[in-house]
């Protein structure tokens, strides 16, 4: 078993039972089993419609070769280089620039650009933060990226609807859990699934950095990328879900500090990577994760 199957697994594990604790919190057993019949669902969902649900909350629309030939030139170059299938490319209206790969494996995997990226990096800080998403997609990295956000998603949705309850009305039986215990899970239950997609997202990151980097040959690109990235994001921060946050090159809420909950979706320090890329060495030894493929 892979790394990052390993994880996948302790990630919906994880998720799972903390749904199975909430609607235990919220109902007995009767909640117990109506959390765990939520998080299959919710799993499921993830798995089959992962790239859709990222690609909806991103507002974007398929790119065709004819209108961004470049873009598909160097998209179909790095996958070749990545030992992947060429994945399919979309386009997000926002300005601010940033991408991110979803998807079940490579086979189905999306890479999506922002109009703001193609609009203020230079062609080769493109083909840096490219190479970055054709990292995670050859290190299979979207499937896990795809579920923990479905999941937090729900897990977030749940935990509203609790927090609603609670103040607002609820079940006088005197077995049922008091208003304070349900506004506790309400809050804890975002903040567990938001913190184990940070550990996740932090290692994903870096390594992507590194496999993205030996794919051009060099970390300077992407380096330049990401310092232009971080700038703008904390000017603009775009307007989506949090749980979507963690799939982005970037933070895209960097600069939105609309709630306590987005710092525990925030990537890898900006400048930590970029130091790291500035050390990059095209004949870095591969890591225990690869084989034949770059990323394999």
């Amino acid at each position: 078993m892979s790394r990052n199957t390993l994880k996948t697994f302790t990630l919906l594990a994880f998720l799972g039972g903390l749904l199975v604790l909430i609607g235990q919190l919220l109902g007995g057993l009767g909640g117990a089993v109506v959390g765990l019949a939520i998080g299959l669902a919710l799993v499921g969902e993830s798995y089959w419609c992962s790239d859709r649900i990222a690609i909806r909350a991103a507002r974007a629309t398929p790119l065709t070769e004819s209108e961004a030939p470049d873009l598909h030139s160097i998209v179909r170059d790095l996958a070749h280089r990545a030992g992947i299938p060429t994945p399919r490319i979309y386009l997000s209206p926002a300005s601010q620039p940033n991408a991110f790969a979803t998807g079940r494996n490579e086979h189905h995997a999306v890479v999506a650009v922002t109009r703001g990226l193609l609009e203020r990096l230079t062609p080769d800080e493109v083909r840096g933060v490219l190479a970055h998403e054709m990292a995670h997609i050859a290190n299979r990295d979207i499937l896990i990226g795809s579920v923990a956000a479905a999941i937090a998603t729900g897990i977030s949705m749940i935990a509203n609807l609790a927090a609603f309850s609670a103040m607002f009305g609820g079940d006088d039986d005197e077995h049922s859990p008091g208003p304070v215990a349900v506004l506790v899970a309400a809050l804890v239950a975002p903040i567990a699934a938001s913190l184990l997609q940070l550990a996740l997202s932090r290692s994903r990151e870096f390594e992507a950095d590194r496999v993205g980097a030996r794919l051009v040959g060099d970390g300077a690109p992407l380096a330049s990328a990401l310092a232009k990235l971080e700038v703008t994001a904390r000017r603009t921060p775009m307007a989506i879900n949090p749980a979507q946050s963690s799939q982005y090159i970037v933070n895209p809420l960097a600069g939105s500090g609309q709630s306590l909950s987005h710092l525990f979706l925030t990537h890898p320090p900006t400048a930590q990577r970029i130091a790291r890329l500035q050390a990059f060495s095209p004949s870095s030894l591969p890591s225990q994760d690869e084989g034949e493929h770059v990323g394999r």
